[in-house]
């Protein structure tokens, strides 16, 4: 193992967007054993930092790997498409049209029947995105149209969010 292999090299899995839950996990928590400072406590101090860092760098590939959202930001920027969420805005037409008719729904939604319908359709967008992704990076391999992908997902997650919170407000 090497601080600087990416996270797949690190976890010894395919650098592909599918992946196994818990095969994941399974070798997160070999590794985290192999890794754990108390195993380097009679080494010294700086056996036991390095381990840290190890410990560290570990979890952090882990976080990225598990997720769906950030393991395919991960494996654009590898092959040079980076996100640029920040900067580059642009959507489709029809995902804006989407987005708007979206944001009516919930500024109309009185009750948990029309959140919960509004919930379902965000969900159900949400699904159809990640599928896009699995097919646009492990399918056909095209990083750049993925990106914008992401990009609509990270919207589709933001608006999930501000659902469960009217849902929350509803609730009150």
């Amino acid at each position: 193992m090497n601080l600087t292999d990416t996270d797949f090299e690190l976890f010894a899995v395919p650098a592909t967007f599918a992946q196994d839950r818990a095969a994941l996990d399974a070798r997160w928590k070999e590794l985290q054993r192999e890794a754990h400072p108390d195993r380097f406590a009679a080494q010294g101090a700086a056996a036991q930092r390095v381990a840290m860092q190890w410990s560290v760098r570990i979890n952090e590939a882990y976080q990225r790997l598990k997720d769906p959202i950030r393991r395919a930001t991960y494996l654009c920027e590898l092959n040079g498409a980076p996100i640029n969420a920040e900067n580059n805005t642009a959507m489709p037409p029809d995902f804006l049209m989407n987005q708007i008719a979206w944001r009516e729904e919930l500024e109309e939604a009185d009750d948990d029947a029309g959140i919960e319908k509004l919930r379902g359709e965000v969900e159900a967008g949400r699904a159809r995105a990640l599928s896009s992704l699995d097919w646009l990076i492990d399918e056909k391999g095209d990083y750049p149209g993925a990106a914008k992908q992401i990009r609509a997902l990270m919207f589709i997650e933001r608006f999930a969010h501000d659902i469960e919170v009217k849902s929350d407000q509803l609730g009150q």
